[in-house]
């Protein structure tokens, strides 16, 4: 028994470490040029004389709040992905309802994968079963996250001290000379994430069904930063990693990795059906999402979602269309609630095996919280604008097209296959998610 506590207590103290150095923390290593410091802080500069040792902090995110944004955005982009893991369909297989205390059966495929079907499970029947969902994420907002560029600018320096220097106003950005060097730096990420989800469904009344989903998600970051000053004339730099001002060090690199696994963000659910007949049916179904997971290590979102939504399935013989619409809940600073929208049909090919097809659908209310710094124009030597990044300021709509097969065994274990790709270029995506899973009806 004391082993086991001494085993216990070890794991406890392993897993507050992991905490501790979480995959978010990574991210901003890749921006941490002198070790101990703040991002962009220049620590080559300030070990160097007295004449350019004020130089190290204006880059910092203190200094330049634009610099900070842009940092930021790429951890906020990454862990906001979690939010929209897709969640499995609340039922799949046979479907019942009861006339008369006899069962008469509502549907006749295994049902679709990511979307939902109207027709509830029946009084005391019981939907399980598990998925692995694998993605490589490749783009964010349809910029290869191998060919990320950001340029990082100045502090606009002011005051009486600087104009008493220069000889002239230090208002305008630009002056004094050394205002026009910037940081161009390169990143790439090399993330990706499984996200393995046990889910039971259970008939609770004829028309009503209630559902826990249970994820695991397991997720593994590698990245790697090119740093480049770039001087705006002159033959004295005031700003470098290392050197001197005669003899600088004007470029550096950092690599970083490091992986994560652990509980997700647990979801329940109940699904209603309002109307039933023989061709169609429409039932609302609402689920929550709690913050279970680790927001640190990208394993959860860290704040609570939750959904509600209108489904309509018809029946034409072994073809069934259905529609979901409705709207989706974030309670995150950072992340958009968002109208939600599918449209597919299920398929039964043979008495053992099902087509699911869909197109989903998740569209942000308003502009994009997650903004990045504008353009940035100098008034001195002379007028010029720079991009700080090719990332694009636009909304992150999330629009995929799914398909997937379903086939029964003979030991009644239904075998699950699916992909699910990007139709747009919003937000953090993969080329392709793959799911392949297990569920049994009874």
């Amino acid at each position: 028994m004391r082993r086991c506590w001494s085993c216990l207590v070890g794991l406890t103290l392993a897993a507050a470490s992991v905490q501790a150095q979480g995959l978010r923390d990574k991210i901003s290593e890749l921006f941490i040029f002198s070790a101990g410091k703040d991002p962009l802080f220049l620590g080559g500069t300030a070990g160097s004389d007295s004449a350019t040792a004020l130089h190290a902090d204006h880059f910092i995110p203190a200094a330049r709040s634009e610099n900070g944004t842009l940092i930021s955005f790429i951890s906020n982009a990454i862990s906001g992905n979690v939010a929209n893991l897709p969640v499995s369909a609340t039922s799949g297989g046979s479907t019942f309802r009861f006339e008369g205390g006899v069962p008469v059966r509502t549907s006749v495929s295994a049902g679709p994968v990511f979307a939902e079907r109207a027709q509830t499970l029946g009084r005391g029947r019981v939907f399980v079963g598990a998925n692995v969902n694998r993605m490589h994420f490749e783009a964010l907002r349809g910029v290869s996250l191998n060919g990320i560029e950001m340029t990082f600018t100045h502090q606009n320096v002011t005051g009486p001290a600087c104009d008493s220097i220069v000889g002239s106003s230090c208002t305008p950005y630009g002056v004094p000379t050394h205002e026009n060097d910037v940081i161009a730096l390169r990143l790439a990420l090399d993330l990706d994430m499984t996200v393995t989800s046990f889910f039971v469904s259970f008939g609770l009344l004829d028309k009503v069904d209630i559902g826990v989903v249970l994820p695991i998600v397991s997720a593994s970051l590698r990245g790697t930063s090119n740093a480049q000053i770039i001087p705006f004339g002159g033959t004295t730099a005031q700003h470098f990693f290392g050197g001197t001002s005669i003899n600088p060090v004007l470029s550096t690199s950092r690599f970083v990795d490091g992986s994560a696994t652990g509980v997700g963000d647990i979801a329940v659910r109940a699904k209603v059906t309002v109307t039933q007949s023989d061709r169609s049916t429409f039932a609302l179904l609402g689920d929550v999402r709690f913050p279970t997971g680790s927001e640190a290590d990208l394993l959860g979102s860290g704040h609570v979602a939750a959904r509600g939504l209108g489904i309509l399935s018809a029946r034409f013989g072994a073809f069934s269309p259905h529609t979901n619409i409705g709207y989706l809940f974030e309670s995150g600073p950072l992340q958009n609630n968002a109208v939600l929208a599918t449209v597919g049909f299920d398929h039964l090919m043979a008495p053992w095996a099902t087509l699911a097809v869909d197109v989903v659908s998740q569209l942000q209310v308003g502009e994009s919280k997650l903004r990045l710094p504008g353009a940035v124009t100098y008034g001195a030597p002379f007028v010029r604008t720079i991009d700080v990044t090719n990332i694009p300021n636009q909304r992150d709509d999330q629009i995929n097209g799914s398909l997937g097969f379903k086939f029964i065994t003979g030991s009644g274990v239904t075998l699950v296959g699916n992909t699910l790709w990007p139709l747009d270029r919003g937000g953090l995506r993969p080329n392709v998610l793959w799911t392949a899973g297990l569920e049994y009806n009874f």
